[in-house]
């Protein structure tokens, strides 16, 4: 495990399109199927990171609580599925029942969709606004595996709070932490 920070990005980039295969459903989704009227939070995950085992229910609780209020929510995985099997796309289907996702978990089998978001790592967070302009790339909280802080997604939840309710939200945001991106 390669403890990664997410790179920096320029907030105000548009959203990268893209059209991949979700493993719950088999349907392929572009950004704009997924997108909702207030904003749409793309979150790259995998199956076999700690970082985001530390964090999942966290990450289904936000998707629980703000699908409801006009966020799109997707997760994609990246990862080489030769040197990490864990993650093929069989087992994300398991991952996504395992863990209640209602919400598609998509394959980026050609990595082209983390290249162009700019993804390094697992959890990568990437919060649009509802002009697909990117408003917050950051953490989910200051909770990491080990350190003892409880999981409160208050980071996160504090940018999808500021897109609903139409407020500006700080530049000023500390980059996400995780395993690297599994590159071919």
């Amino acid at each position: 495990m390669t403890r990664t920070t997410s790179h920096t990005v320029a907030l105000g980039t548009l959203a990268p399109n893209f059209n991949l295969k979700d493993t719950n459903s088999s349907e392929w989704f572009s950004f704009q199927d997924l997108k909702k009227e207030k904003g749409t939070l793309v979150v790259f995950i995998c199956n076999h990171c700690l970082f985001v085992h530390h964090v999942i229910d966290e990450i289904v609780m936000i998707a629980n609580d703000y699908r409801v209020q006009g966020i799109g929510i997707v997760a994609i995985s990246s990862n080489d599925v030769i040197k990490f099997p864990e993650d093929a796309p069989e087992l994300m289907t398991e991952f996504a029942f395992q863990n209640k996702f209602e919400f598609p978990y998509l394959y980026d089998d050609t990595q082209e969709v983390a290249k162009e978001y700019d993804a390094v790592c697992t959890p990568d967070f990437f919060l649009f606004d509802n002009q697909d302009k990117l408003v917050y790339h950051g953490q989910l909280d200051d909770s990491r595996p080990g350190n003892g802080i409880p999981l409160s997604g208050n980071d996160l939840r504090g940018a999808i709070d500021s897109v609903i309710y139409n407020r500006t939200i700080n530049p000023d945001q500390k980059p996400s932490l995780g395993c690297n991106i599994k590159w071919k």
